[in-house]
């Protein structure tokens, strides 16, 4: 079958304008054309797709089926232009487990404000790249170093980092946690995507570890008391749980926050969103 873009459109045109001639009008081409363009349309589906008086036309059956779905057909090749002309209406923004922490809110209101022709979509990927490789966004929020081979950064802020516990754990009632005590602990982490690995910790002293896959499983396990977690201060703004209580690492390194993008292929508004991020974090 060698269905055709321009027939889809020709018979939506149709329908909307209500006859062949101002459709034709609306296409900029000659009824003629209009009259062959759908003939050839109803031929290669097999269908008659509308009914024609002198007057007007009106969908048949077929028709009435058919047009729904050419509207999406055209919607999503119109989109895959825009997008193949660089997306510059659409900024998706990746993140693995909490976007940008507390200033998540703030950005997104400030965008919308300064930028109203530039939509942004915050997309969840719990992959290494924050769905940089999978294609699923178009800047990324990092907590880790991507690989500067491929990708382009910025650091945007610092985060603090904190230990996670059951709300009834006793390091819940404290002020905060050193390192040193959390090695004699079960430390539940993230391999994938996480921001704490054993080799934090002395050789010697480093606590036994167990693996998860996603934040939920993390706060899951965490709440049952047989795990505490490390993790950066966005965790806890953005995932607050009666069941489960954040506290300072008294002597930890803060968390280095960064916006990654492909080296090869940035998007238009990186620069902005890096500004704006970056003066977020600056004033908290």
């Amino acid at each position: 079958m060698a269905l055709e873009l321009r027939s889809l459109r020709c018979l939506v045109a149709i329908v909307d304008a209500g006859t062949l001639t101002d459709a034709a009008i609306a296409l900029g081409v000659s009824q003629a054309a209009v009259s062959r363009t759908l003939a050839g349309l109803e031929t290669e589906l097999g269908v008659r797709l509308l009914h024609r008086t002198a007057r007007q036309v009106t969908p048949t059956t077929a028709g009435s089926r058919v047009l729904p779905r050419a509207r999406r057909l055209l919607a999503d090749a119109d989109q895959l232009v825009a997008d193949a002309a660089g997306g510059t209406g659409r900024l998706r923004i990746g993140h693995a487990w909490s976007a940008m922490g507390r200033h998540t809110l703030d950005f997104q209101r400030r965008w919308a404000a300064a930028h109203p022709a530039v939509e942004l979509a915050l997309v969840r990927t719990n992959s290494p790249t924050a769905g940089l490789v999978e294609g699923a966004c178009d800047l990324a929020v990092l907590r880790t170093e991507p690989d500067p081979r491929r990708f382009d950064n910025a650091l945007v802020g610092l985060e603090r980092r904190l230990v996670a516990v059951a709300a009834d754990d006793p390091w819940a009632r404290r002020r905060s946690v050193p390192m040193a005590e959390i090695g004699g602990r079960t430390l539940l982490i993230d391999r994938r995507t996480g921001t704490t690995t054993p080799e934090m910790w002395p050789a010697g002293a480093r606590p036994a570890v167990e693996y998860t896959n996603d934040v939920d499983d993390w706060l899951t396990a965490i709440a049952t008391g047989r795990y505490v977690g490390v993790t950066a201060a966005g965790t806890a703004a953005q995932y607050r749980r009666p069941e489960v209580v954040y506290r300072p690492i008294r002597d930890a390194e803060p968390i280095a926050v960064r916006l990654a993008w492909w080296r090869s292929d940035p998007h238009p508004a990186a620069a902005a969103a890096v500004s704006l991020l970056t003066e977020l974090y600056g004033r908290g």
